[in-house]
């Protein structure tokens, strides 16, 4: 795809998760390209990956994330080590070489840069996705997002400079808790295949987490798979000793049935609600 056949008008977001040419909503136009930042940069257009030059890259990356920011903003986070003269005569050839080769991804509005409206950014649809599921409006009868639009990779790996790693970790926090109300939300209505699968992806991304583990826990009890539901407990409690010297908290220690004179006791109440469990490792 030409980059020509990108418009430069104010950007709105982009609601479509899949391919750069899938419909966007009624009353806004079609996404011409795609700016994925979780994994590698990449940026698609109709025909496929666009190359685009490291510096390039770490603007689009930039206004992706941020939407709009000023110019003097944009320069000085970007060139942060140089003076500010410097900083915006970078900014400006970074901009004048998306011009000449026709790169009209990015807009300005006087002083303020921003990405065009016919470039998508993935890290908006999982935002979108993840605080509705995680918002006090949200409605327990309403479709829940598809896991793989909440389980993607991290975002932009690699890149160490220090406006990333903070948004870096803020989207990983927000993944985590929407993935353990995910697996809540499915558990709640019997899906404990899909429950289990977004509880173990929690466990996969933060090894050390609790509430992720009881996310799983949770599921196991729901399906009466008691056994299944010690040995997670268990194997979590060797890996906490193992890693921290600590044990599990009190509360999900309470969940596990255990035998007593003769009886296997009854659960604690709040392994049906673990989404309560958000205690970051």
């Amino acid at each position: 795809m030409a980059w020509d056949e990108l418009t430069a008008a104010p950007r709105r977001l982009d609601t479509t998760e899949q391919a750069p040419a899938a419909q966007a909503p009624a009353g806004q136009p079609p996404a011409l390209a795609r700016l994925r930042l979780f994994g590698a940069f990449r940026l698609e257009g109709a025909e496929g990956g666009i190359a685009v030059p490291a510096n390039e890259q770490r603007l689009l990356a930039y206004l992706g994330l941020h939407q709009r920011a000023p110019r003097s903003v944009v320069a000085g986070t970007l060139w942060p080590d140089v003076t500010e003269e410097h900083a915006q005569g970078s900014l400006r050839t970074t901009l004048w070489r998306l011009r000449r080769v026709r790169y009209p991804a990015v807009g300005s509005d006087g002083d303020t840069l921003y990405l065009a409206d016919g470039v998508s950014v993935d890290v908006d649809d999982f935002t979108r996705a993840a605080l509705r599921l995680t918002g006090s409006a949200h409605d327990p009868g309403d479709a829940l997002p598809p896991l793989g639009l909440l389980a993607r990779g991290e975002l932009l790996p690699g890149w160490d400079e220090e406006w990333i790693c903070s948004e870096r970790e803020r989207l990983r926090q927000l993944r985590l808790h929407a993935l353990e109300l995910l697996s809540a939300r499915h558990t709640r209505r019997g899906c404990y295949a899909l429950a289990l699968e977004a509880a173990l992806t929690c466990v996969a991304i933060e090894p050390l987490r609790e509430s992720a583990h009881c996310a799983v826990v949770t599921v196991h009890l729901a399906e009466s798979n008691v056994v299944e539901a010690i040995r997670h407990y268990e194997a979590f409690r060797r890996l906490l000793r193992e890693e921290l010297g600590i044990e599990p908290s009190a509360r999900f220690t309470g969940m596990i049935p255990r035998r007593a004179g003769g009886a296997t006791r009854t659960p604690s109440p709040i392994a049906e609600t673990p989404e309560r469990h958000d205690r970051s490792a």
